[in-house]
Protein backbone atom coordinates (compact mmCIF):
# COMPACT_ATOMS: atom_id res chain seq x y z
CA UNK A 1 0.00 0.00 0.00
CA UNK A 2 1.55 3.28 -1.04
CA UNK A 3 -1.08 5.43 0.67
CA UNK A 4 -4.43 5.08 2.40
CA UNK A 5 -7.14 7.66 2.86
CA UNK A 6 -8.71 8.33 6.24
CA UNK A 7 -11.64 5.98 5.68
CA UNK A 8 -9.28 3.09 4.81
CA UNK A 9 -7.23 3.90 7.90
CA UNK A 10 -10.34 3.35 10.01
CA UNK A 11 -10.14 -0.28 8.84
CA UNK A 12 -6.50 -0.51 9.97
CA UNK A 13 -5.04 -0.08 6.49
CA UNK A 14 -1.95 2.11 6.26
CA UNK A 15 0.91 2.88 3.93
CA UNK A 16 3.74 0.35 3.70
CA UNK A 17 1.30 -2.47 4.53
CA UNK A 18 1.38 -5.52 2.25
CA UNK A 19 -1.54 -5.36 -0.17
CA UNK A 20 -2.67 -8.84 0.89
CA UNK A 21 -3.10 -7.65 4.49
CA UNK A 22 -4.99 -4.56 3.28
CA UNK A 23 -7.26 -6.82 1.23
CA UNK A 24 -7.94 -9.00 4.30
CA UNK A 25 -8.86 -5.95 6.37
CA UNK A 26 -11.11 -4.69 3.57
CA UNK A 27 -12.89 -8.04 3.37
CA UNK A 28 -13.33 -8.13 7.14
CA UNK A 29 -14.87 -4.64 7.08
CA UNK A 30 -17.20 -5.68 4.25
CA UNK A 31 -18.32 -8.72 6.28
CA UNK A 32 -19.15 -6.33 9.12
CA UNK A 33 -21.35 -4.27 6.80
CA UNK A 34 -18.86 -1.50 6.11
CA UNK A 35 -18.31 -0.17 2.59
CA UNK A 36 -15.58 -2.05 0.74
CA UNK A 37 -12.19 -0.49 0.10
CA UNK A 38 -11.46 0.61 -3.43
CA UNK A 39 -7.95 -0.31 -4.56
CA UNK A 40 -6.56 1.80 -7.37
CA UNK A 41 -3.25 1.95 -9.15
CA UNK A 42 -1.04 4.93 -8.62
CA UNK A 43 0.50 7.39 -11.04
CA UNK A 44 3.83 8.59 -9.75
CA UNK A 45 4.20 10.86 -12.78
CA UNK A 46 0.90 12.59 -11.97
CA UNK A 47 1.80 12.91 -8.28
CA UNK A 48 5.14 14.47 -9.21
CA UNK A 49 3.42 17.01 -11.47
CA UNK A 50 0.94 18.00 -8.76
CA UNK A 51 3.77 18.21 -6.24
CA UNK A 52 5.62 20.68 -8.49
CA UNK A 53 2.50 22.83 -8.73
CA UNK A 54 2.02 22.82 -4.97
CA UNK A 55 5.61 23.79 -4.27
CA UNK A 56 5.28 26.62 -6.82
CA UNK A 57 2.33 27.89 -4.79
CA UNK A 58 4.42 27.70 -1.63
CA UNK A 59 7.27 29.58 -3.33
CA UNK A 60 4.89 32.50 -4.00
CA UNK A 61 4.41 32.98 -0.26
CA UNK A 62 7.61 31.70 1.35
CA UNK A 63 11.09 32.64 0.10
CA UNK A 64 12.93 29.75 1.78
CA UNK A 65 11.63 26.20 2.03
CA UNK A 66 12.96 22.66 1.90
CA UNK A 67 11.04 19.97 0.02
CA UNK A 68 11.68 16.79 2.00
CA UNK A 69 9.53 14.40 -0.09
CA UNK A 70 6.96 14.47 -2.83
CA UNK A 71 4.30 15.62 -0.37
CA UNK A 72 6.17 17.19 2.55
CA UNK A 73 8.29 20.21 3.13
CA UNK A 74 9.62 22.59 5.73
CA UNK A 75 8.88 26.30 5.34
CA UNK A 76 11.10 28.95 6.90
CA UNK A 77 8.51 31.37 8.24
CA UNK A 78 10.95 33.41 10.32
CA UNK A 79 10.51 36.32 7.87
CA UNK A 80 6.96 36.77 9.24
CA UNK A 81 8.30 37.85 12.63
CA UNK A 82 5.76 36.04 14.81
CA UNK A 83 3.41 33.09 15.01
CA UNK A 84 0.26 35.10 14.22
CA UNK A 85 1.72 36.34 10.94
CA UNK A 86 3.11 32.89 10.12
CA UNK A 87 -0.39 31.48 10.60
CA UNK A 88 -1.82 34.04 8.15
CA UNK A 89 0.74 33.04 5.51
CA UNK A 90 0.09 29.31 5.77
CA UNK A 91 -3.68 29.82 5.70
CA UNK A 92 -3.21 31.60 2.36
CA UNK A 93 -1.13 28.66 1.14
CA UNK A 94 -3.78 26.15 2.24
CA UNK A 95 -6.51 28.18 0.55
CA UNK A 96 -4.66 28.47 -2.76
CA UNK A 97 -3.77 24.76 -2.81
CA UNK A 98 -7.42 23.89 -2.21
CA UNK A 99 -8.62 26.23 -4.95
CA UNK A 100 -6.00 25.40 -7.59
CA UNK A 101 -5.30 21.72 -6.90
CA UNK A 102 -8.50 20.64 -5.11
CA UNK A 103 -6.36 19.19 -2.31
CA UNK A 104 -6.11 19.76 1.40
CA UNK A 105 -2.87 20.10 3.29
CA UNK A 106 -2.07 19.90 6.97
CA UNK A 107 0.47 22.27 8.43
CA UNK A 108 2.31 22.49 11.72
CA UNK A 109 4.03 25.64 12.90
CA UNK A 110 6.62 25.45 15.63
CA UNK A 111 9.97 26.76 16.79
CA UNK A 112 11.85 24.07 14.84
CA UNK A 113 11.39 21.39 12.18
CA UNK A 114 10.77 18.56 14.64
CA UNK A 115 7.96 20.34 16.45
CA UNK A 116 6.43 21.55 13.18
CA UNK A 117 6.54 18.01 11.73
CA UNK A 118 4.83 16.48 14.76
CA UNK A 119 2.28 19.33 14.87
CA UNK A 120 1.42 18.85 11.19
CA UNK A 121 0.02 15.39 11.98
CA UNK A 122 -2.42 16.66 14.59
CA UNK A 123 -5.39 18.01 12.68
CA UNK A 124 -5.61 16.00 9.48
CA UNK A 125 -6.95 16.46 6.96
CA UNK A 126 -6.59 20.17 6.21
CA UNK A 127 -5.45 21.13 9.69
CA UNK A 128 -3.26 23.82 11.13
CA UNK A 129 -1.57 23.38 14.50
CA UNK A 130 0.57 26.12 16.04
CA UNK A 131 2.94 25.26 18.88
CA UNK A 132 4.65 28.31 20.36
CA UNK A 133 8.01 28.10 22.10
CA UNK A 134 6.49 28.12 25.59
CA UNK A 135 4.01 25.35 24.64
CA UNK A 136 6.51 22.78 23.33
CA UNK A 137 7.03 20.80 26.52
CA UNK A 138 3.32 20.56 27.35
CA UNK A 139 2.61 19.58 23.73
CA UNK A 140 5.23 16.83 23.56
CA UNK A 141 5.07 15.22 27.01
CA UNK A 142 1.75 13.33 26.71
CA UNK A 143 2.49 12.03 23.21
CA UNK A 144 3.28 8.36 22.58
CA UNK A 145 6.95 7.95 21.76
CA UNK A 146 6.04 6.73 18.25
CA UNK A 147 5.05 10.31 17.41
CA UNK A 148 8.75 11.19 17.39
CA UNK A 149 10.06 10.80 13.84
CA UNK A 150 12.61 8.00 13.73
CA UNK A 151 11.07 5.93 16.50
CA UNK A 152 9.66 2.90 14.72
CA UNK A 153 8.11 -0.34 15.92
CA UNK A 154 11.39 -1.95 17.03
CA UNK A 155 12.57 1.06 19.02
CA UNK A 156 9.10 1.44 20.49
CA UNK A 157 9.16 -2.20 21.67
CA UNK A 158 12.59 -1.67 23.22
CA UNK A 159 11.39 1.43 25.09
CA UNK A 160 8.19 -0.30 26.22
CA UNK A 161 10.29 -3.03 27.83
CA UNK A 162 11.92 -0.23 29.81
CA UNK A 163 8.51 1.13 30.84
CA UNK A 164 8.70 4.09 28.45
CA UNK A 165 5.41 4.82 26.70
CA UNK A 166 5.26 8.61 26.34
CA UNK A 167 7.63 11.46 25.64
CA UNK A 168 7.24 12.39 29.33
CA UNK A 169 8.51 8.92 30.30
CA UNK A 170 11.43 9.28 27.91
CA UNK A 171 12.27 12.71 29.31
Amino acid sequence: VSTANYKAREYGIHSAMPITKAWELSEKAAEEGEPPVVFIGGSFHHYAEVSKKIFKIIAKFVPIFEQSSIDEGYLDLSFTGNYAEAKKVVKKIQKEIKIKEKLTCSIGIGPNKLIAKIASDFKKPDGLTVIRDEEVEAFLEPLPIRKIPGIGPKTETHFQKLGIQTVRDLK
